[in-house]
């Protein structure tokens, strides 16, 4: 089902399945966490996203996706590192130090084993017939500053502030709205050219969902509708909310070189409020 610029609503059905897909997802994002450590490298933390997705009967949607300048994208995993906001990839492999921040950002598609062949629900616009979810979380490796403590702290906050916002008959601009307030009461800056998004049959859809309040000129503030699945992923820095592309082409960083934090969970619109797909159960 389809309304207003290509958003689709998924099925009860479908929102089960995503349930299992984000259930796994966070099980992966829980061991990626723990495994972030001085010493460790971005390689350690993709080889271990590959095997725990294979062996969960998943496919790391981010690894080979077509970026639109027709570049594919090296890596199963984001692993951005303090100043960096999203999107730099695992590879080549970098070295985890002592007081880095670091954010852990990926999707996945589930289920794409026997299971599609054992009378499950198919999602017909994917190549492998699973269905989508993403997350991401920023956590410390050693013993940080209380300054980075307290931007991951707040930027979690964030993402909860927003989830609070969805429920049947709000829009889009009451969760960036909510976002931006929490993030500017306590000092911050809310990234403003990168957004969260639909998700679910493919790794972004419509709409496009700002972490401020946005005007309707910038992104189109819909009313939200049970059967909606949203990422919410507040990007939120301690410097500038400008940002710049890096040299790899991939990664984007804050534009003064600050600290960045980065959290993000899929959920969906229910009758009733809302529901966190990308959760353990």
């Amino acid at each position: 089902m389809k309304i207003n610029f290509m958003i689709t609503i998924k099925t009860k059905e479908e929102i089960e399945i995503l349930k299992e897909g984000g259930d796994i997802l966070a099980g992966i994002l829980d061991k990626l966490c723990e495994a972030v450590k001085p010493g460790a490298t971005t390689a350690d933390l993709e080889d271990m996203t590959r095997r725990l997705m294979k062996e969960a009967g998943g496919r790391p949607a981010q690894l080979g996706f077509r970026m639109p300048d027709k570049r594919l994208f090296p890596a199963a995993l984001c692993v951005s590192i303090n100043s960096e906001i999203v999107h730099a990839p695992a590879m080549p492999a970098r070295t985890i130090n002592e007081g880095d921040i670091v954010s852990l950002d990926f999707v996945m598609e589930y289920p794409i084993s026997e299971k599609l062949r054992a009378g499950r629900i198919v999602n017909k616009r994917s190549g492998l017939g699973g269905y989508y979810t993403d997350t991401a979380k920023t956590v410390g490796a050693g013993k940080i500053s209380e300054e980075a403590k307290n931007l991951i702290k707040i930027t979690e906050e964030c993402l909860y502030a927003g989830i609070r916002q969805i429920q049947q008959g709000n829009r889009l601009s009451d969760i960036g709205g909510a976002i931006q307030k929490h993030a500017e009461a306590n000092g911050y800056s809310v990234v403003r050219e990168l957004v969260g998004h639909g998700v679910g049959y493919s790794l972004h859809e419509e709409p496009q969902v700002a972490n401020y309040r946005a005007s309707s000129q910038d992104i189109k503030d819909i009313i939200l509708k049970a059967g909606m699945v949203l990422a919410i992923e507040p990007m939120i820095t301690i410097g500038d909310w400008r940002i710049k592309t890096k040299e790899d082409g991939f990664a984007f960083a804050t534009i003064d070189d600050s600290l960045s934090a980065h959290f993000e969970h899929s959920v969906a619109v229910t009758e009733y409020g809302h529901e966190i797909l990308t959760k353990k159960k």
